[in-house]
């Protein structure tokens, strides 16, 4: 039996690609926006802190979960007690008290404390430190002498045969240079106390050498045992006077009047050869640069 209820067709219709699309899109933006102006505002702050408060600030944002601690569980999430730098610290609080003004007590108190550091964490010089440092100096400076001398003798044709006159060593005193007699080529005339024109060249040549050196000078005079003859001086008188020529040949060369320690005669005193002490080389003018006494630090005594 067919039944007499309409059969009723429903059409629906769909909406075209122009419909609302509600307000989703504008929070997005906003946080776009947001976003943007936080980043900003970081760059500006980081151009324009000290490196300091940059730290504090590093440290104000850095996750907790970063920091290590030694107190509560000392885990990961271990926590500290407030005001403390660690997981629950405020990071900046170091930063803060460190650019804190200070009373003039406490910076004074504290430079002094800084100044105590600095010199503690330096080595200590010692006496035999500087000492040692000033032979090894001297030693290198007496050695480039000898050599500076010797080559001048060399290197000249008017030294070159006076070079068997010259006797150099060291000694405890310092680095001594002898200008002695040969058998007929002395460097003085009998009886007299002007150094003839061998000995003067030698002497312009120790003097150019010496005058490259720090160290002051004696001059020794030195005779044979011969003794004087009645109607001139005596030795003493002679070893004296030849001394103070010599001197005087030095000091044209340049060197300063204040580095000359001693001038003195020595007569027969001091042979060169003890065992003839007439010979002709005890004849002879001994001039010596001096070992320095090393210089003492502050605060150190002998």
């Amino acid at each position: 039996m067919a039944s007499d209820q309409p059969v009723v067709i429903k059409k629906v219709k769909k909406a075209g690609g122009h419909g609302h699309h509600g307000g989703a899109w504008k929070v997005a933006y906003a946080d776009f926006v947001t976003a943007m102006m936080a980043f900003f505002l970081m760059m500006w702050l980081i151009n324009n802190t000290e490196p300091e408060q940059r730290e504090g600030i590093a440290d104000y944002f850095a996750p907790a979960s970063v920091s290590r601690t030694t107190s509560g569980s000392g885990g990961v999430l271990g926590g500290t007690a407030f005001g403390d730098e660690g997981s629950r610290g405020s990071g900046a609080a170091s930063v803060v008290d460190r650019l804190a003004p200070r009373p003039a007590e406490t910076r004074e108190r504290e430079q002094q404390t800084t100044e105590t550091e600095a010199s503690a964490s330096q080595p200590e010089v010692t006496i035999d430190a500087v000492a040692s440092a000033l032979a090894r100096r001297e030693a290198a400076e007496f050695a480039s002498a000898e050599q500076s001398l010797r080559q001048a003798l060399m290197d000249m044709p008017e030294l070159a045969e006076l070079s068997r006159h010259v006797i150099i060593e060291e000694t405890p005193e310092g680095l001594r240079i002898q200008l002695i007699d040969e058998e007929g080529r002395p460097m003085f005339s009998p009886g007299q106390i002007e150094p003839n024109e061998r000995a003067r060249v030698l002497l312009r040549a120790v003097g150019e050498i010496a005058q490259t050196l720090p160290n002051r000078i004696t001059i020794s005079g030195h005779t044979d045992a011969s003794p004087a003859p009645s109607s001139g001086p005596s030795n003493w008188e002679l070893s004296s006077a030849r001394a103070n020529s010599a001197l005087n040949v030095l000091l044209e060369t340049g060197i300063p009047d204040h580095r000359i320690a001693e001038v003195r005669g020595k007569a027969g005193a001091e042979p060169l050869f003890p065992d003839d002490p007439y010979l002709p080389g005890n004849r002879r003018l001994s001039i010596t640069l001096l070992r320095e006494a090393p210089v003492i630090p502050p605060g150190h005594s002998l």
